[in-house]
């Protein structure tokens, strides 16, 4: 798991690089690069076009997924903890999310999960662990995601524990702001069908705004984010009554790498 945070890490800053040089950097084999590619691609999040590796061209979820990849996987660890054996949640699109679903369905018993979305759904397909509930819904293609009157329709049979959602935005009046109307919409009314709303995201998120208010605070019981979160939207949320979970985040140290043969590269090392 580490090599491929590594790879994705490498990804996010260079978008594109050969692969043989990407074995060189990683210090591995080039068939067991291979094997890390082969996984990366049939989940949608790399592409690999002759002899490179790639952000260009894959699953829109799965390459936002490479970005801050480590600290979205600790975000997600940390949330899956707060789910039993057993239990039926509901979590809408979102890299975060995806990659909280994963958890869940390696490390979570019988553990129904009722999503939204296509790219979460195709992601888990080789989990035996976890059933997958899948609402019907108009499709949008970018994000692979169902939305509109049908999937509120589709959700009015089902009910959930907790509500797992990303945001694109935050603002201290507003609460969590969306980018899409048709899905901000429909997250609201998927709300209605759970007991508890926790939102998953990187602390980048809280210094953008979005277009459309997703929800206030007081529909939001937690949050899950790393701890680059600024110091006000942590007070308005901790004023709000709102379970704050914060996991570490790691610095990076982006320079120029050489390597015979090649042009200058970034390259990330991550410390701590």
């Amino acid at each position: 798991m580490d090599r491929i945070v590594r790879i994705l890490d490498f990804l996010a800053v260079n978008k594109t690089v050969k692969i043989s040089l990407l074995a060189e950097i990683l210090d591995v084999s080039f068939v067991t690069l291979r094997k890390d590619l082969n996984n990366l691609e049939k989940r949608g999040i790399v592409r690999r076009i002759r002899g490179y590796a790639s952000l260009d061209g894959a699953d829109e979820t799965g390459k936002r997924m490479a970005f801050n990849h480590s600290i979205k996987r600790r975000i997600a660890k940390a949330a899956a903890q707060t789910v039993n054996e057993g239990e039926t949640v509901l979590i809408e699109s979102g890299s975060c999310c995806a990659l909280f679903a994963e958890e869940l369905a390696v490390t979570i018993k019988n553990v129904t999960i009722i999503t939204n979305s296509v790219f979460i759904a195709n992601y888990l397909t080789k989990h035996q662990n976890v059933k997958i509930i899948l609402l019907g819904g108009d499709f949008q293609p970018e994000s692979q995601v169902l939305a509109g009157p049908m999937t509120v329709k589709c959700a009015e049979s089902v009910f959930s524990d907790k509500f797992f959602l990303g945001t694109d935005g935050f603002d201290p009046y507003f609460g969590f702001m969306g980018e899409d109307h048709i899905r901000v919409e429909t997250s609201v009314e998927l709300a209605k069908r759970a007991k508890k709303v926790i939102v998953l995201t990187e602390s980048a998120k809280f210094q953008r705004r979005g277009a459309y208010n997703l929800f206030k605070l007081d529909k939001i019981s937690g949050v899950f984010t790393d701890d680059g979160i600024p110091k006000e939207a942590e007070t308005v949320l901790l004023k709000s009554g709102i379970s704050l979970i914060k996991v570490p985040s790691t610095e990076e140290k982006i320079k120029w790498r050489h390597f015979p043969g090649h042009p200058p590269i970034l390259f990330t090392e991550k410390e701590g």
